[in-house]
């Protein structure tokens, strides 16, 4: 039976949840606009595909986790706390969820992993922070506060003085208690953000989900599933991860509480999260365009509303789920940090840590597949004359791009702009008066050669005299294809692209990296529709898309999956900023990045 609720400037208070001893619990007041929508607040009718293998339901109450009390100071909580923990001589430090690149002087840099010392945060959005002796600018959305902040301040302290050895073993006895308290405030941070993470999903699939499939005029099932992907199967996942991880939870002494297993016995489970950290930036733009509507801006607040939700836009609730799987391997390394290796668990920790890293790095490489193909395709696109099948029903990535001079049978030179992908090199040639024109010229398989490096001289297949060459040669046909560059150094470049494209196809197939034929097409269509209408060759040379990454997948930096720019993947999260007019001169006169 629907209701309807009309809210006429209506102070509408709701719990807040408690974030640690620091910040005070507050209740937090909306002042709401009109707004009147029939929505249901009796989901007990309908069958829920949300219930566990034993058919209960949530074993907490919504009260039960805001009388929860987290150790550790959460971003987006009370600034002014923070200062004043500041202003008290407390070093208060956080850790980077992402990386965090700027070209502005007054924005601060940082890698994934990076420590930054917050010196002041009275703005929720961008806080004053120090790193590697520098201070400026930096989002907090991309941070993580630290559990442990008093570590910091005793590391900073000054080397003791002859007085203060006299106290060494006091000291190191109450070290040791101290780094037993430190991984009691781990454990019970990584627990406490779980409850609140199930609470967050919770909300999204009773709240928002369950409704939207009651107005089948508002939405399509299509929508729901670009918008919330695989949201539904998460929460699932993550309920019986947090009961495990309360099993293994010790109450009277939770410094011995042994909850590495848990992860490596899911880590399989958290694949789950590579669909949906794919398909975010879709769902991001399918949301915005229906929040150009008044009437699902209306609908989506209505439902915040009953389901009595904190103050987070649904856009914030869907981000959730990309932020937690970063957060992960930061969580497991700082309790590694304070598990000795004589602690029963500290085997277990320090493996559930590398599996979590690798997992959150599988879903990264994913992501930037994905990104890669939209590029792939509109890169096609542009080139003039294009034969045979679509680059990618074999590929998914530029390795390297460049030009060289290829020496025919009959001993003429070509110059050609070459592009490496996977499993493919292609070759074009440039127009003559047209330099920002490039025609489709015929490609090899990468598969079926084999790279030959060519010392300087005389070559006896071609009976030429070379320089900077090198070769690929057919396994089949034994055909034989010359190759020069005009330097030494981009020889080199071409050698190790070279050897790069072979591992890095290896590795996928070992990690099962493969991008769906519908995405394929859907990326080929969209490229299509995009330069639909628009003469070739103008607008700036046809640009390739960025080389990848191209360190072992063991060695590659673990980010957020993000899209390009990486705005986009992070506009919920990262205030908003002004354009920048230099990207967009640089863009334009940077064709090929390298």
């Amino acid at each position: 039976m629907g209701i309807i609720i009309h809210i006429q400037q209506v102070n509408t208070q709701r719990k807040g949840f408690d974030q640690g001893p620091i910040l005070r619990k507050k209740q937090e007041r909306k002042q709401c606009a009109s707004l009147s929508f029939e929505v249901s607040s009796d989901g007990g009718t309908e069958p829920s595909a949300l219930v566990d293998d034993n058919g209960s339901e949530e074993d907490f109450s919504y009260e039960d986790l805001c009388q929860a009390s987290p150790r550790y100071l959460q971003p987006g909580g009370e600034q002014l706390a923070i200062n004043e923990l500041i202003s008290d001589g407390n070093v208060v430090c956080a850790e980077a969820l992402w990386d965090h690149v700027t070209m502005d002087d007054q924005e601060l840099g940082f890698k994934a992993g990076d420590v930054i010392q917050v010196l002041e945060a009275s703005n929720k959005d961008w806080w004053w922070g120090r790193s590697e002796d520098k201070e400026a600018w930096f989002p907090a959305s991309f941070v993580r506060l630290r559990v442990n902040q008093e570590e910091l301040s005793e590391n900073s302290s000054s080397t003791p003085s002859e007085e203060q050895h006299e106290e060494a073993s006091q000291s190191r006895h109450r070290h040791c208690e101290n780094k037993q308290q430190m991984r009691t405030n781990v454990i019970r941070e990584i627990l406490d953000t779980e409850r609140v993470y199930i609470k967050h999903l919770r909300d999204i699939c009773e709240g928002y989900i369950r409704q939207c499939r009651k107005h089948t005029a508002m939405f399509t099932g299509a929508q729901l599933a670009t918008i919330f992907g695989n949201i539904e199967d998460i929460y699932k996942f993550q309920r019986k991860f947090l009961k495990d991880l309360e099993k293994q939870y010790n109450k009277e002494e939770p410094h011995l509480s042994e909850i590495g297993s848990c992860f490596l016995q899911h880590q399989e489970g958290f694949a789950i999260y590579s669909e949906y950290c794919n398909n975010h930036p879709g769902a991001c733009l399918e949301l915005a365009n229906l929040m150009k509507q008044g009437k699902y801006r209306h609908f989506f607040e209505a439902c915040r509303l009953l389901q009595q939700m904190i103050d987070i836009a649904i856009d914030g609730f869907l981000l959730t789920p990309v932020q937690k799987i970063c957060k992960y391997p930061l969580q497991l390394a700082e309790l590694l940090k304070y598990t000795t290796q004589e602690h029963s668990d500290y085997s277990n920790i320090k493996a559930a840590y590398e599996a979590m890293k690798n997992v959150a790095c599988l879903i990264n490489e994913r992501k930037r597949k994905l990104e890669s193909i939209d590029k792939i395709a509109r890169w096609q696109v542009s080139i003039v004359g294009w034969e045979g099948l679509d680059i990618l029903d074999r590929s998914s990535e530029l390795i390297h791009s460049g030009e060289l001079t290829k020496i025919t049978k009959q001993g003429k030179n070509q110059q050609r702009t070459f592009f490496l992908f996977d499993h493919q090199l292609v070759s074009c040639k440039k127009d003559l008066l047209r330099r920002d024109m490039l025609y489709y010229k015929g490609r090899l398989d990468m598969d079926d050669v084999a790279l030959v490096d060519v010392e300087d001289g005389r070559d006896k297949d071609c009976n030429l005299s070379v320089k900077n060459a090198f070769k690929l040669v057919s396994r089949t046909t034994d055909e034989v294809h010359l190759f020069c560059a005009k330097k030494l150094e981009d020889k080199a470049r071409w050698l190790q692209a070279c050897a790069d494209e072979r591992r890095r196809v290896q590795e996928d197939q070992e990690l099962g990296m493969e991008i769906s034929e519908n995405q394929k097409k859907l990326a080929m269509l969209n490229a299509q529709k995009a330069g639909h209408g628009k003469s070739k060759g103008y607008g700036g040379c046809p640009m390739a898309p960025p080389h990848q990454s191209l360190h072992p997948i063991h060695q590659r930096h673990v980010t957020v999956p993000t899209s390009v720019p990486q705005q986009q993947v992070f506009g919920l999260a990262e205030p908003k900023r002004k354009p920048s007019f230099f990207w967009h001169t640089f863009n334009r006169l940077t064709p090929f990045r390298k």
